[in-house]
């Protein structure tokens, strides 16, 4: 019970297509707001490339452009908290996973939505011999698992309905898994926190809570271990310090956008 389903696409898929276009993608995340030759000199790829891949990604609404630059487009945007980048996200949730590793014993994770995945950008994992990790860059649908949940709880509408009609007909809205799926998000919203058990893993819970900047969602913070060890008394210690260490997150993101 150590890794995630898949390796990071870096090393899944070095030369693939799909691969080199999520690198990009993940940039122009990362930077915020990038040129298109700044693409192909970050990412040692052809101009020609980076633009076909820009312009393929603009037609899925995945980037937009503004002037000479490229940033993430309406279809990944959450609100403007979406704008923090990578990089910052993971500085100021670094020391509070590794709070929370040492005050739960288990793997602390900070995630954030591409699309229809959550998307790992970085784990501290728990020091127990036996324990459940997810490697950074590791993509796992919105509906998989505590973290998913929270991004898909607070993500669009359009995002909601188009999961809903990959995983039924559309004239079945009123079937009892939508109606439950919906419930299930309401209760994140309305808790603020997220609990899913052998969805991720076989025999690991996982619990999540989403970080806020004053703007918007940004990502969402996870703690995840093995079922025997994360029993009720542990999920509801482990709540509560995930509810405060996704403030204290928030509340540093919105530090900087003040100074």
């Amino acid at each position: 019970m150590t890794t995630a389903r898949d390796r990071p696409p870096e090393e899944a898929a070095e030369d693939t297509s799909f691969a080199r276009g999520l690198r990009l993608l993940l940039t122009v995340a990362d930077r915020g707001e990038v040129r298109a030759d700044e693409l192909s000199s970050l990412l040692e790829m052809p101009l020609s490339t980076v633009y076909r891949y820009l312009r393929t990604l603009g037609e899925f609404g995945f980037v937009d452009r503004q002037g000479g630059h490229f940033r993430l487009g309406p279809r990944l945007l959450i609100g403007t908290g979406a704008n923090v980048s990578s990089e910052r996200l993971i500085r100021h949730a670094d020391p509070v996973l590794r709070m929370l590793v040492a005050e739960t014993g288990e793997t602390a994770v900070v995630v954030r939505r591409v699309a229809l995945s959550s998307i790992c950008l970085h784990q501290v994992e728990s020091e127990a011999a036996l324990r459940v990790t997810i490697e950074p860059g590791s993509l796992v649908p919105l509906t998989a698992g505590a973290p998913g949940r929270v991004l898909l709880a607070f993500a669009p509408t359009d995002v909601l309905d188009e999961i809903l009609a990959q995983s039924l007909p559309p004239t079945t809205a009123a079937d009892p898994t939508h109606i439950a799926l919906r419930d299930s998000l309401g209760d994140v919203v309305s808790t603020g926190l997220a609990t899913s058990e052998n969805e991720l893993f076989e025999g690991s819970i996982s619990l999540a809570a989403p970080v806020f900047r004053t703007d918007g969602i940004v990502g969402a913070i996870a703690l995840i271990g093995p079922a025997f060890r994360c029993g009720p008394g542990w999920q509801a210690r482990a709540g509560g310090l995930l509810l405060a260490a996704a403030r204290t997150i928030g509340a540093g993101l919105a530090e900087d956008v003040r100074s």
